[in-house]
């Protein structure tokens, strides 16, 4: 049975991290609603960091709803990502969307991926 818990391990927890992934991201998959960049890793396994601005999502509430959403699509997610370490960037209006929009969205967005690493053939 898949272990779908989001441990320590699965995050980007360093800036060290999110700027390697910035710097060297390999896949982007775009949304006017998000954005995502990804980068391969040696660790085996999928990490992801979020980045949810205040600029873009003015209330508490709803940057704590977006990232619940992220983790819960990507541990569904995680093991088709082999070896990837992704950044999740929300964007303007993300917030506004419904839960359930959210989280088709994010679904839609991580099989986007998954897709063309696949295809390209990223993973070590």
């Amino acid at each position: 049975m898949p272990d779908f818990t989001f441990q320590r391990n699965r995050r980007l927890l360093k800036g060290a991290d999110f700027q390697r992934v910035f710097d060297n991201s390999e896949i982007r998959v775009s949304h006017s609603k998000l954005l995502l960049l990804a980068s391969t890793s040696d660790l085996g396994h999928a990490r992801v960091g979020m980045v949810v601005s205040k600029k873009n999502c003015r209330k508490a509430v709803q940057r704590n709803r977006i990232k619940r959403v992220v983790r819960e699509t990507f541990r569904e997610a995680q093991s088709e990502l082999n070896s990837l370490d992704v950044v999740f960037l929300a964007r303007r209006g993300l917030n506004e969307l419904e839960p359930a929009e959210q989280t088709r969205l994010l679904q839609d967005s991580w099989k986007r991926l998954s897709r063309r690493v696949k295809r390209n053939d990223f993973t070590r």
